[in-house]
């Protein structure tokens, strides 16, 4: 048996095969194919195989023939049976071929992360979905799975998917995820543990912006900002409007990864490990882009109607702002007002333009609540780009009062660095006596009798892979490197107390550089570690 059924509109050709394609049907089927193909030429031709039983090498004569006549044709809802035909023949290769997807309903489901391109359901105890906003979205699925399989090859803990179905008139992407809880749900329902997802939560962040990723392999963020910027040329005062332009254009290119969408919902604990999803929108750039994403996500879209993030992550607006600003300080290791607000403006720049375009793109100015949104982002925007002049930020310094008891801090400040790049635990340990060196010697004669300030950088450099430490006081100039060294060969009752530290220091170390510059002691240690 079999049956024919051609649809011409004004945009497409849509052929449904149903039962069986053979000898004895073939040169049939053809004939009324070419009929109802009758007026479609230049259009796109797609073959609806959902219902298509069986098909011989008669049938794929027939296919071919459709293909030679109308270039732009696919093949859609191919069973496994008349898909590993159509492979072993070479049709895959020749046209795309779409398998026919399992049907999910999430009617009723859990509804456990929501990102830019999709919501996540539970399905069941064991799997999750994500739903694509694209209808049309096998793409997005492909291209999620290659940069989420980037991320995992590269050290991220993530979910990769293992199955395609639909879902509605969409499709979706299938993970297993056994009990996993999202840190939205743990936030809202678990307040106590506030302080445990700021820590993960921002460790996991460290993680990702630790990692370099070769080139090619993920999309620059830089390049998808600068295109907000320019959007944004048409909506801003002509000043303002250029001096976003240039500080996007102004941010170096960067080789390590960002999510780009990096929420409580995106964030998961599955028994004891944190795992992130929703990798659609991994690539490469500076950490402003992605703590504008941040910016956005826990502040930003509530701006106006505090109601939204309770909405979208399940807790209230002041408990958003709170971990917002929580983890901030974590990351930057520092608890310095002045310099969180600093972060988070050059943050709210870039946010705010996403956001402005985001409005704009889906008609907010037609709208009276979407239109005074937009009013008060471009408002925020121009008084911020009006006394910012870089979007840069320095994300590996620690500023502490310079008192014997912050020792411990500083010492956890720089070990976490090096545990990020691997650093052996007997240069970790050689660099930390170093450190503690440094750190005692500010804290004991800079600013004696006072206590002042002490400023800790750490940067890694690749190819070779080096730590540089940098320790800057405002206290008595005072150059280390000019100290006498110690006579190590005297005995003891020759030696004088005191004066090992800078010594050790110096040999620990490949390099020690002091400078004093605009009243500032900067002391600089170098270790070269692979």
């Amino acid at each position: 048996m079999k049956e024919v059924n051609v649809n011409v509109t004004e945009n497409e050709a849509v052929i449904n095969l149903v039962g069986r394609v053979d000898s004895n049907n073939a040169h049939a089927v053809e004939e009324e194919i070419t009929a109802g193909l009758s007026g479609a030429m230049g259009k796109p031709v797609t073959i609806d195989a959902e219902k298509l039983e069986y098909i011989s090498s008669a049938g794929l004569r027939v296919l071919l023939h459709v293909k030679k006549t109308y270039n732009d044709m696919k093949i859609v809802n191919v069973s496994s049976d008349v898909y590993e035909i159509l492979d072993m023949t070479g049709f895959t290769q020749m046209m795309t071929v779409e398998k026919a997807y399992r049907v999910v309903s999430v009617e009723g489901c859990e509804e456990i992360g929501r990102g830019a391109n999709g919501t996540i359901y539970r399905i069941d105890q064991d799997n999750v979905v994500k739903v694509y906003n694209n209808a049309d979205a096998l793409k997005d699925i492909q291209h999620e799975r290659e940069v989420a399989r980037v991320a995992l090859v590269l050290g991220i803990p993530t979910a990769i998917s293992y199955d395609v179905v639909r879902v509605g008139n969409s499709y979706g992407s299938v993970f297993e995820l056994l009990n996993a809880s999202s840190f939205s749900k743990i936030l809202s329902t678990q307040p106590e543990k506030m302080d445990w997802c700021v820590r993960e939560y921002t460790n996991m962040l460290k993680k990702i912006h630790g990692t370099v990723v070769p080139a090619g392999k993920l999309p620059d963020m830089r390049e998808t900002a600068i295109g907000w910027a320019k959007f944004m040329l048409d909506y801003l005062p002509e000043k303002e409007g250029k001096k976003l332009l240039s500080l996007v254009e102004a941010v170096p290119h960067d080789d390590h990864m960002i999510h780009g969408d990096y929420h409580t919902k995106n964030l998961e604990l599955q028994g004891d490990e944190v795992l992130i999803i929703d990798m659609d929108t991994l690539a490469v750039g500076h950490p402003i882009f992605e703590f504008a994403s941040i910016y956005n996500a826990f502040i930003g879209y509530s701006e106006y109607d505090h109601e939204v993030v309770k909405h979208f992550q399940g807790f209230d607006f002041e408990t958003s702002k709170k971990f917002f600003h929580s983890v901030l300080a974590a990351y930057l290791g520092t608890n310095d007002e002045a310099k969180l607000k600093e972060v988070e403006d050059k943050a709210r720049i870039v946010g705010y333009a996403r956001m402005i375009r985001r409005s704009i793109r889906r008609h907010g100015l037609e709208k009276e609540e979407t239109k005074a949104e937009i009013e008060l982002w471009t408002s925020e925007l121009i008084e911020l780009l009006n006394k910012t002049d870089t979007l840069l930020f320095l994300r590996n310094e620690l500023e502490t009062e310079a008192k014997n008891e912050n020792l411990s801090e500083v010492l956890e400040f720089i070990e976490k660095h090096l545990e990020e790049v691997g650093c052996p635990m007997k240069t970790q340990m050689q660099i930390s006596v170093a450190a503690e060196e440094i750190f005692v010697n500010i804290a004991n004669y800079a600013y004696s009798p006072r206590v002042g300030k002490a400023t800790v950088r750490v940067e890694v450099t690749q190819h070779p892979l080096s730590i540089t430490i940098t320790f800057i006081d405002n206290g008595k100039p005072f150059d280390p490197t000019k100290k006498a060294d110690p006579d190590v060969t005297l005995s003891a009752e020759e030696r004088d107390i005191g004066g090992l530290g800078i010594f050790m220091t110096k040999k620990i170390m490949d390099d020690v550089v002091y400078h004093y510059v605009d009243g500032k002691n900067i002391l600089t240690l170098k270790k070269d570690i692979g």
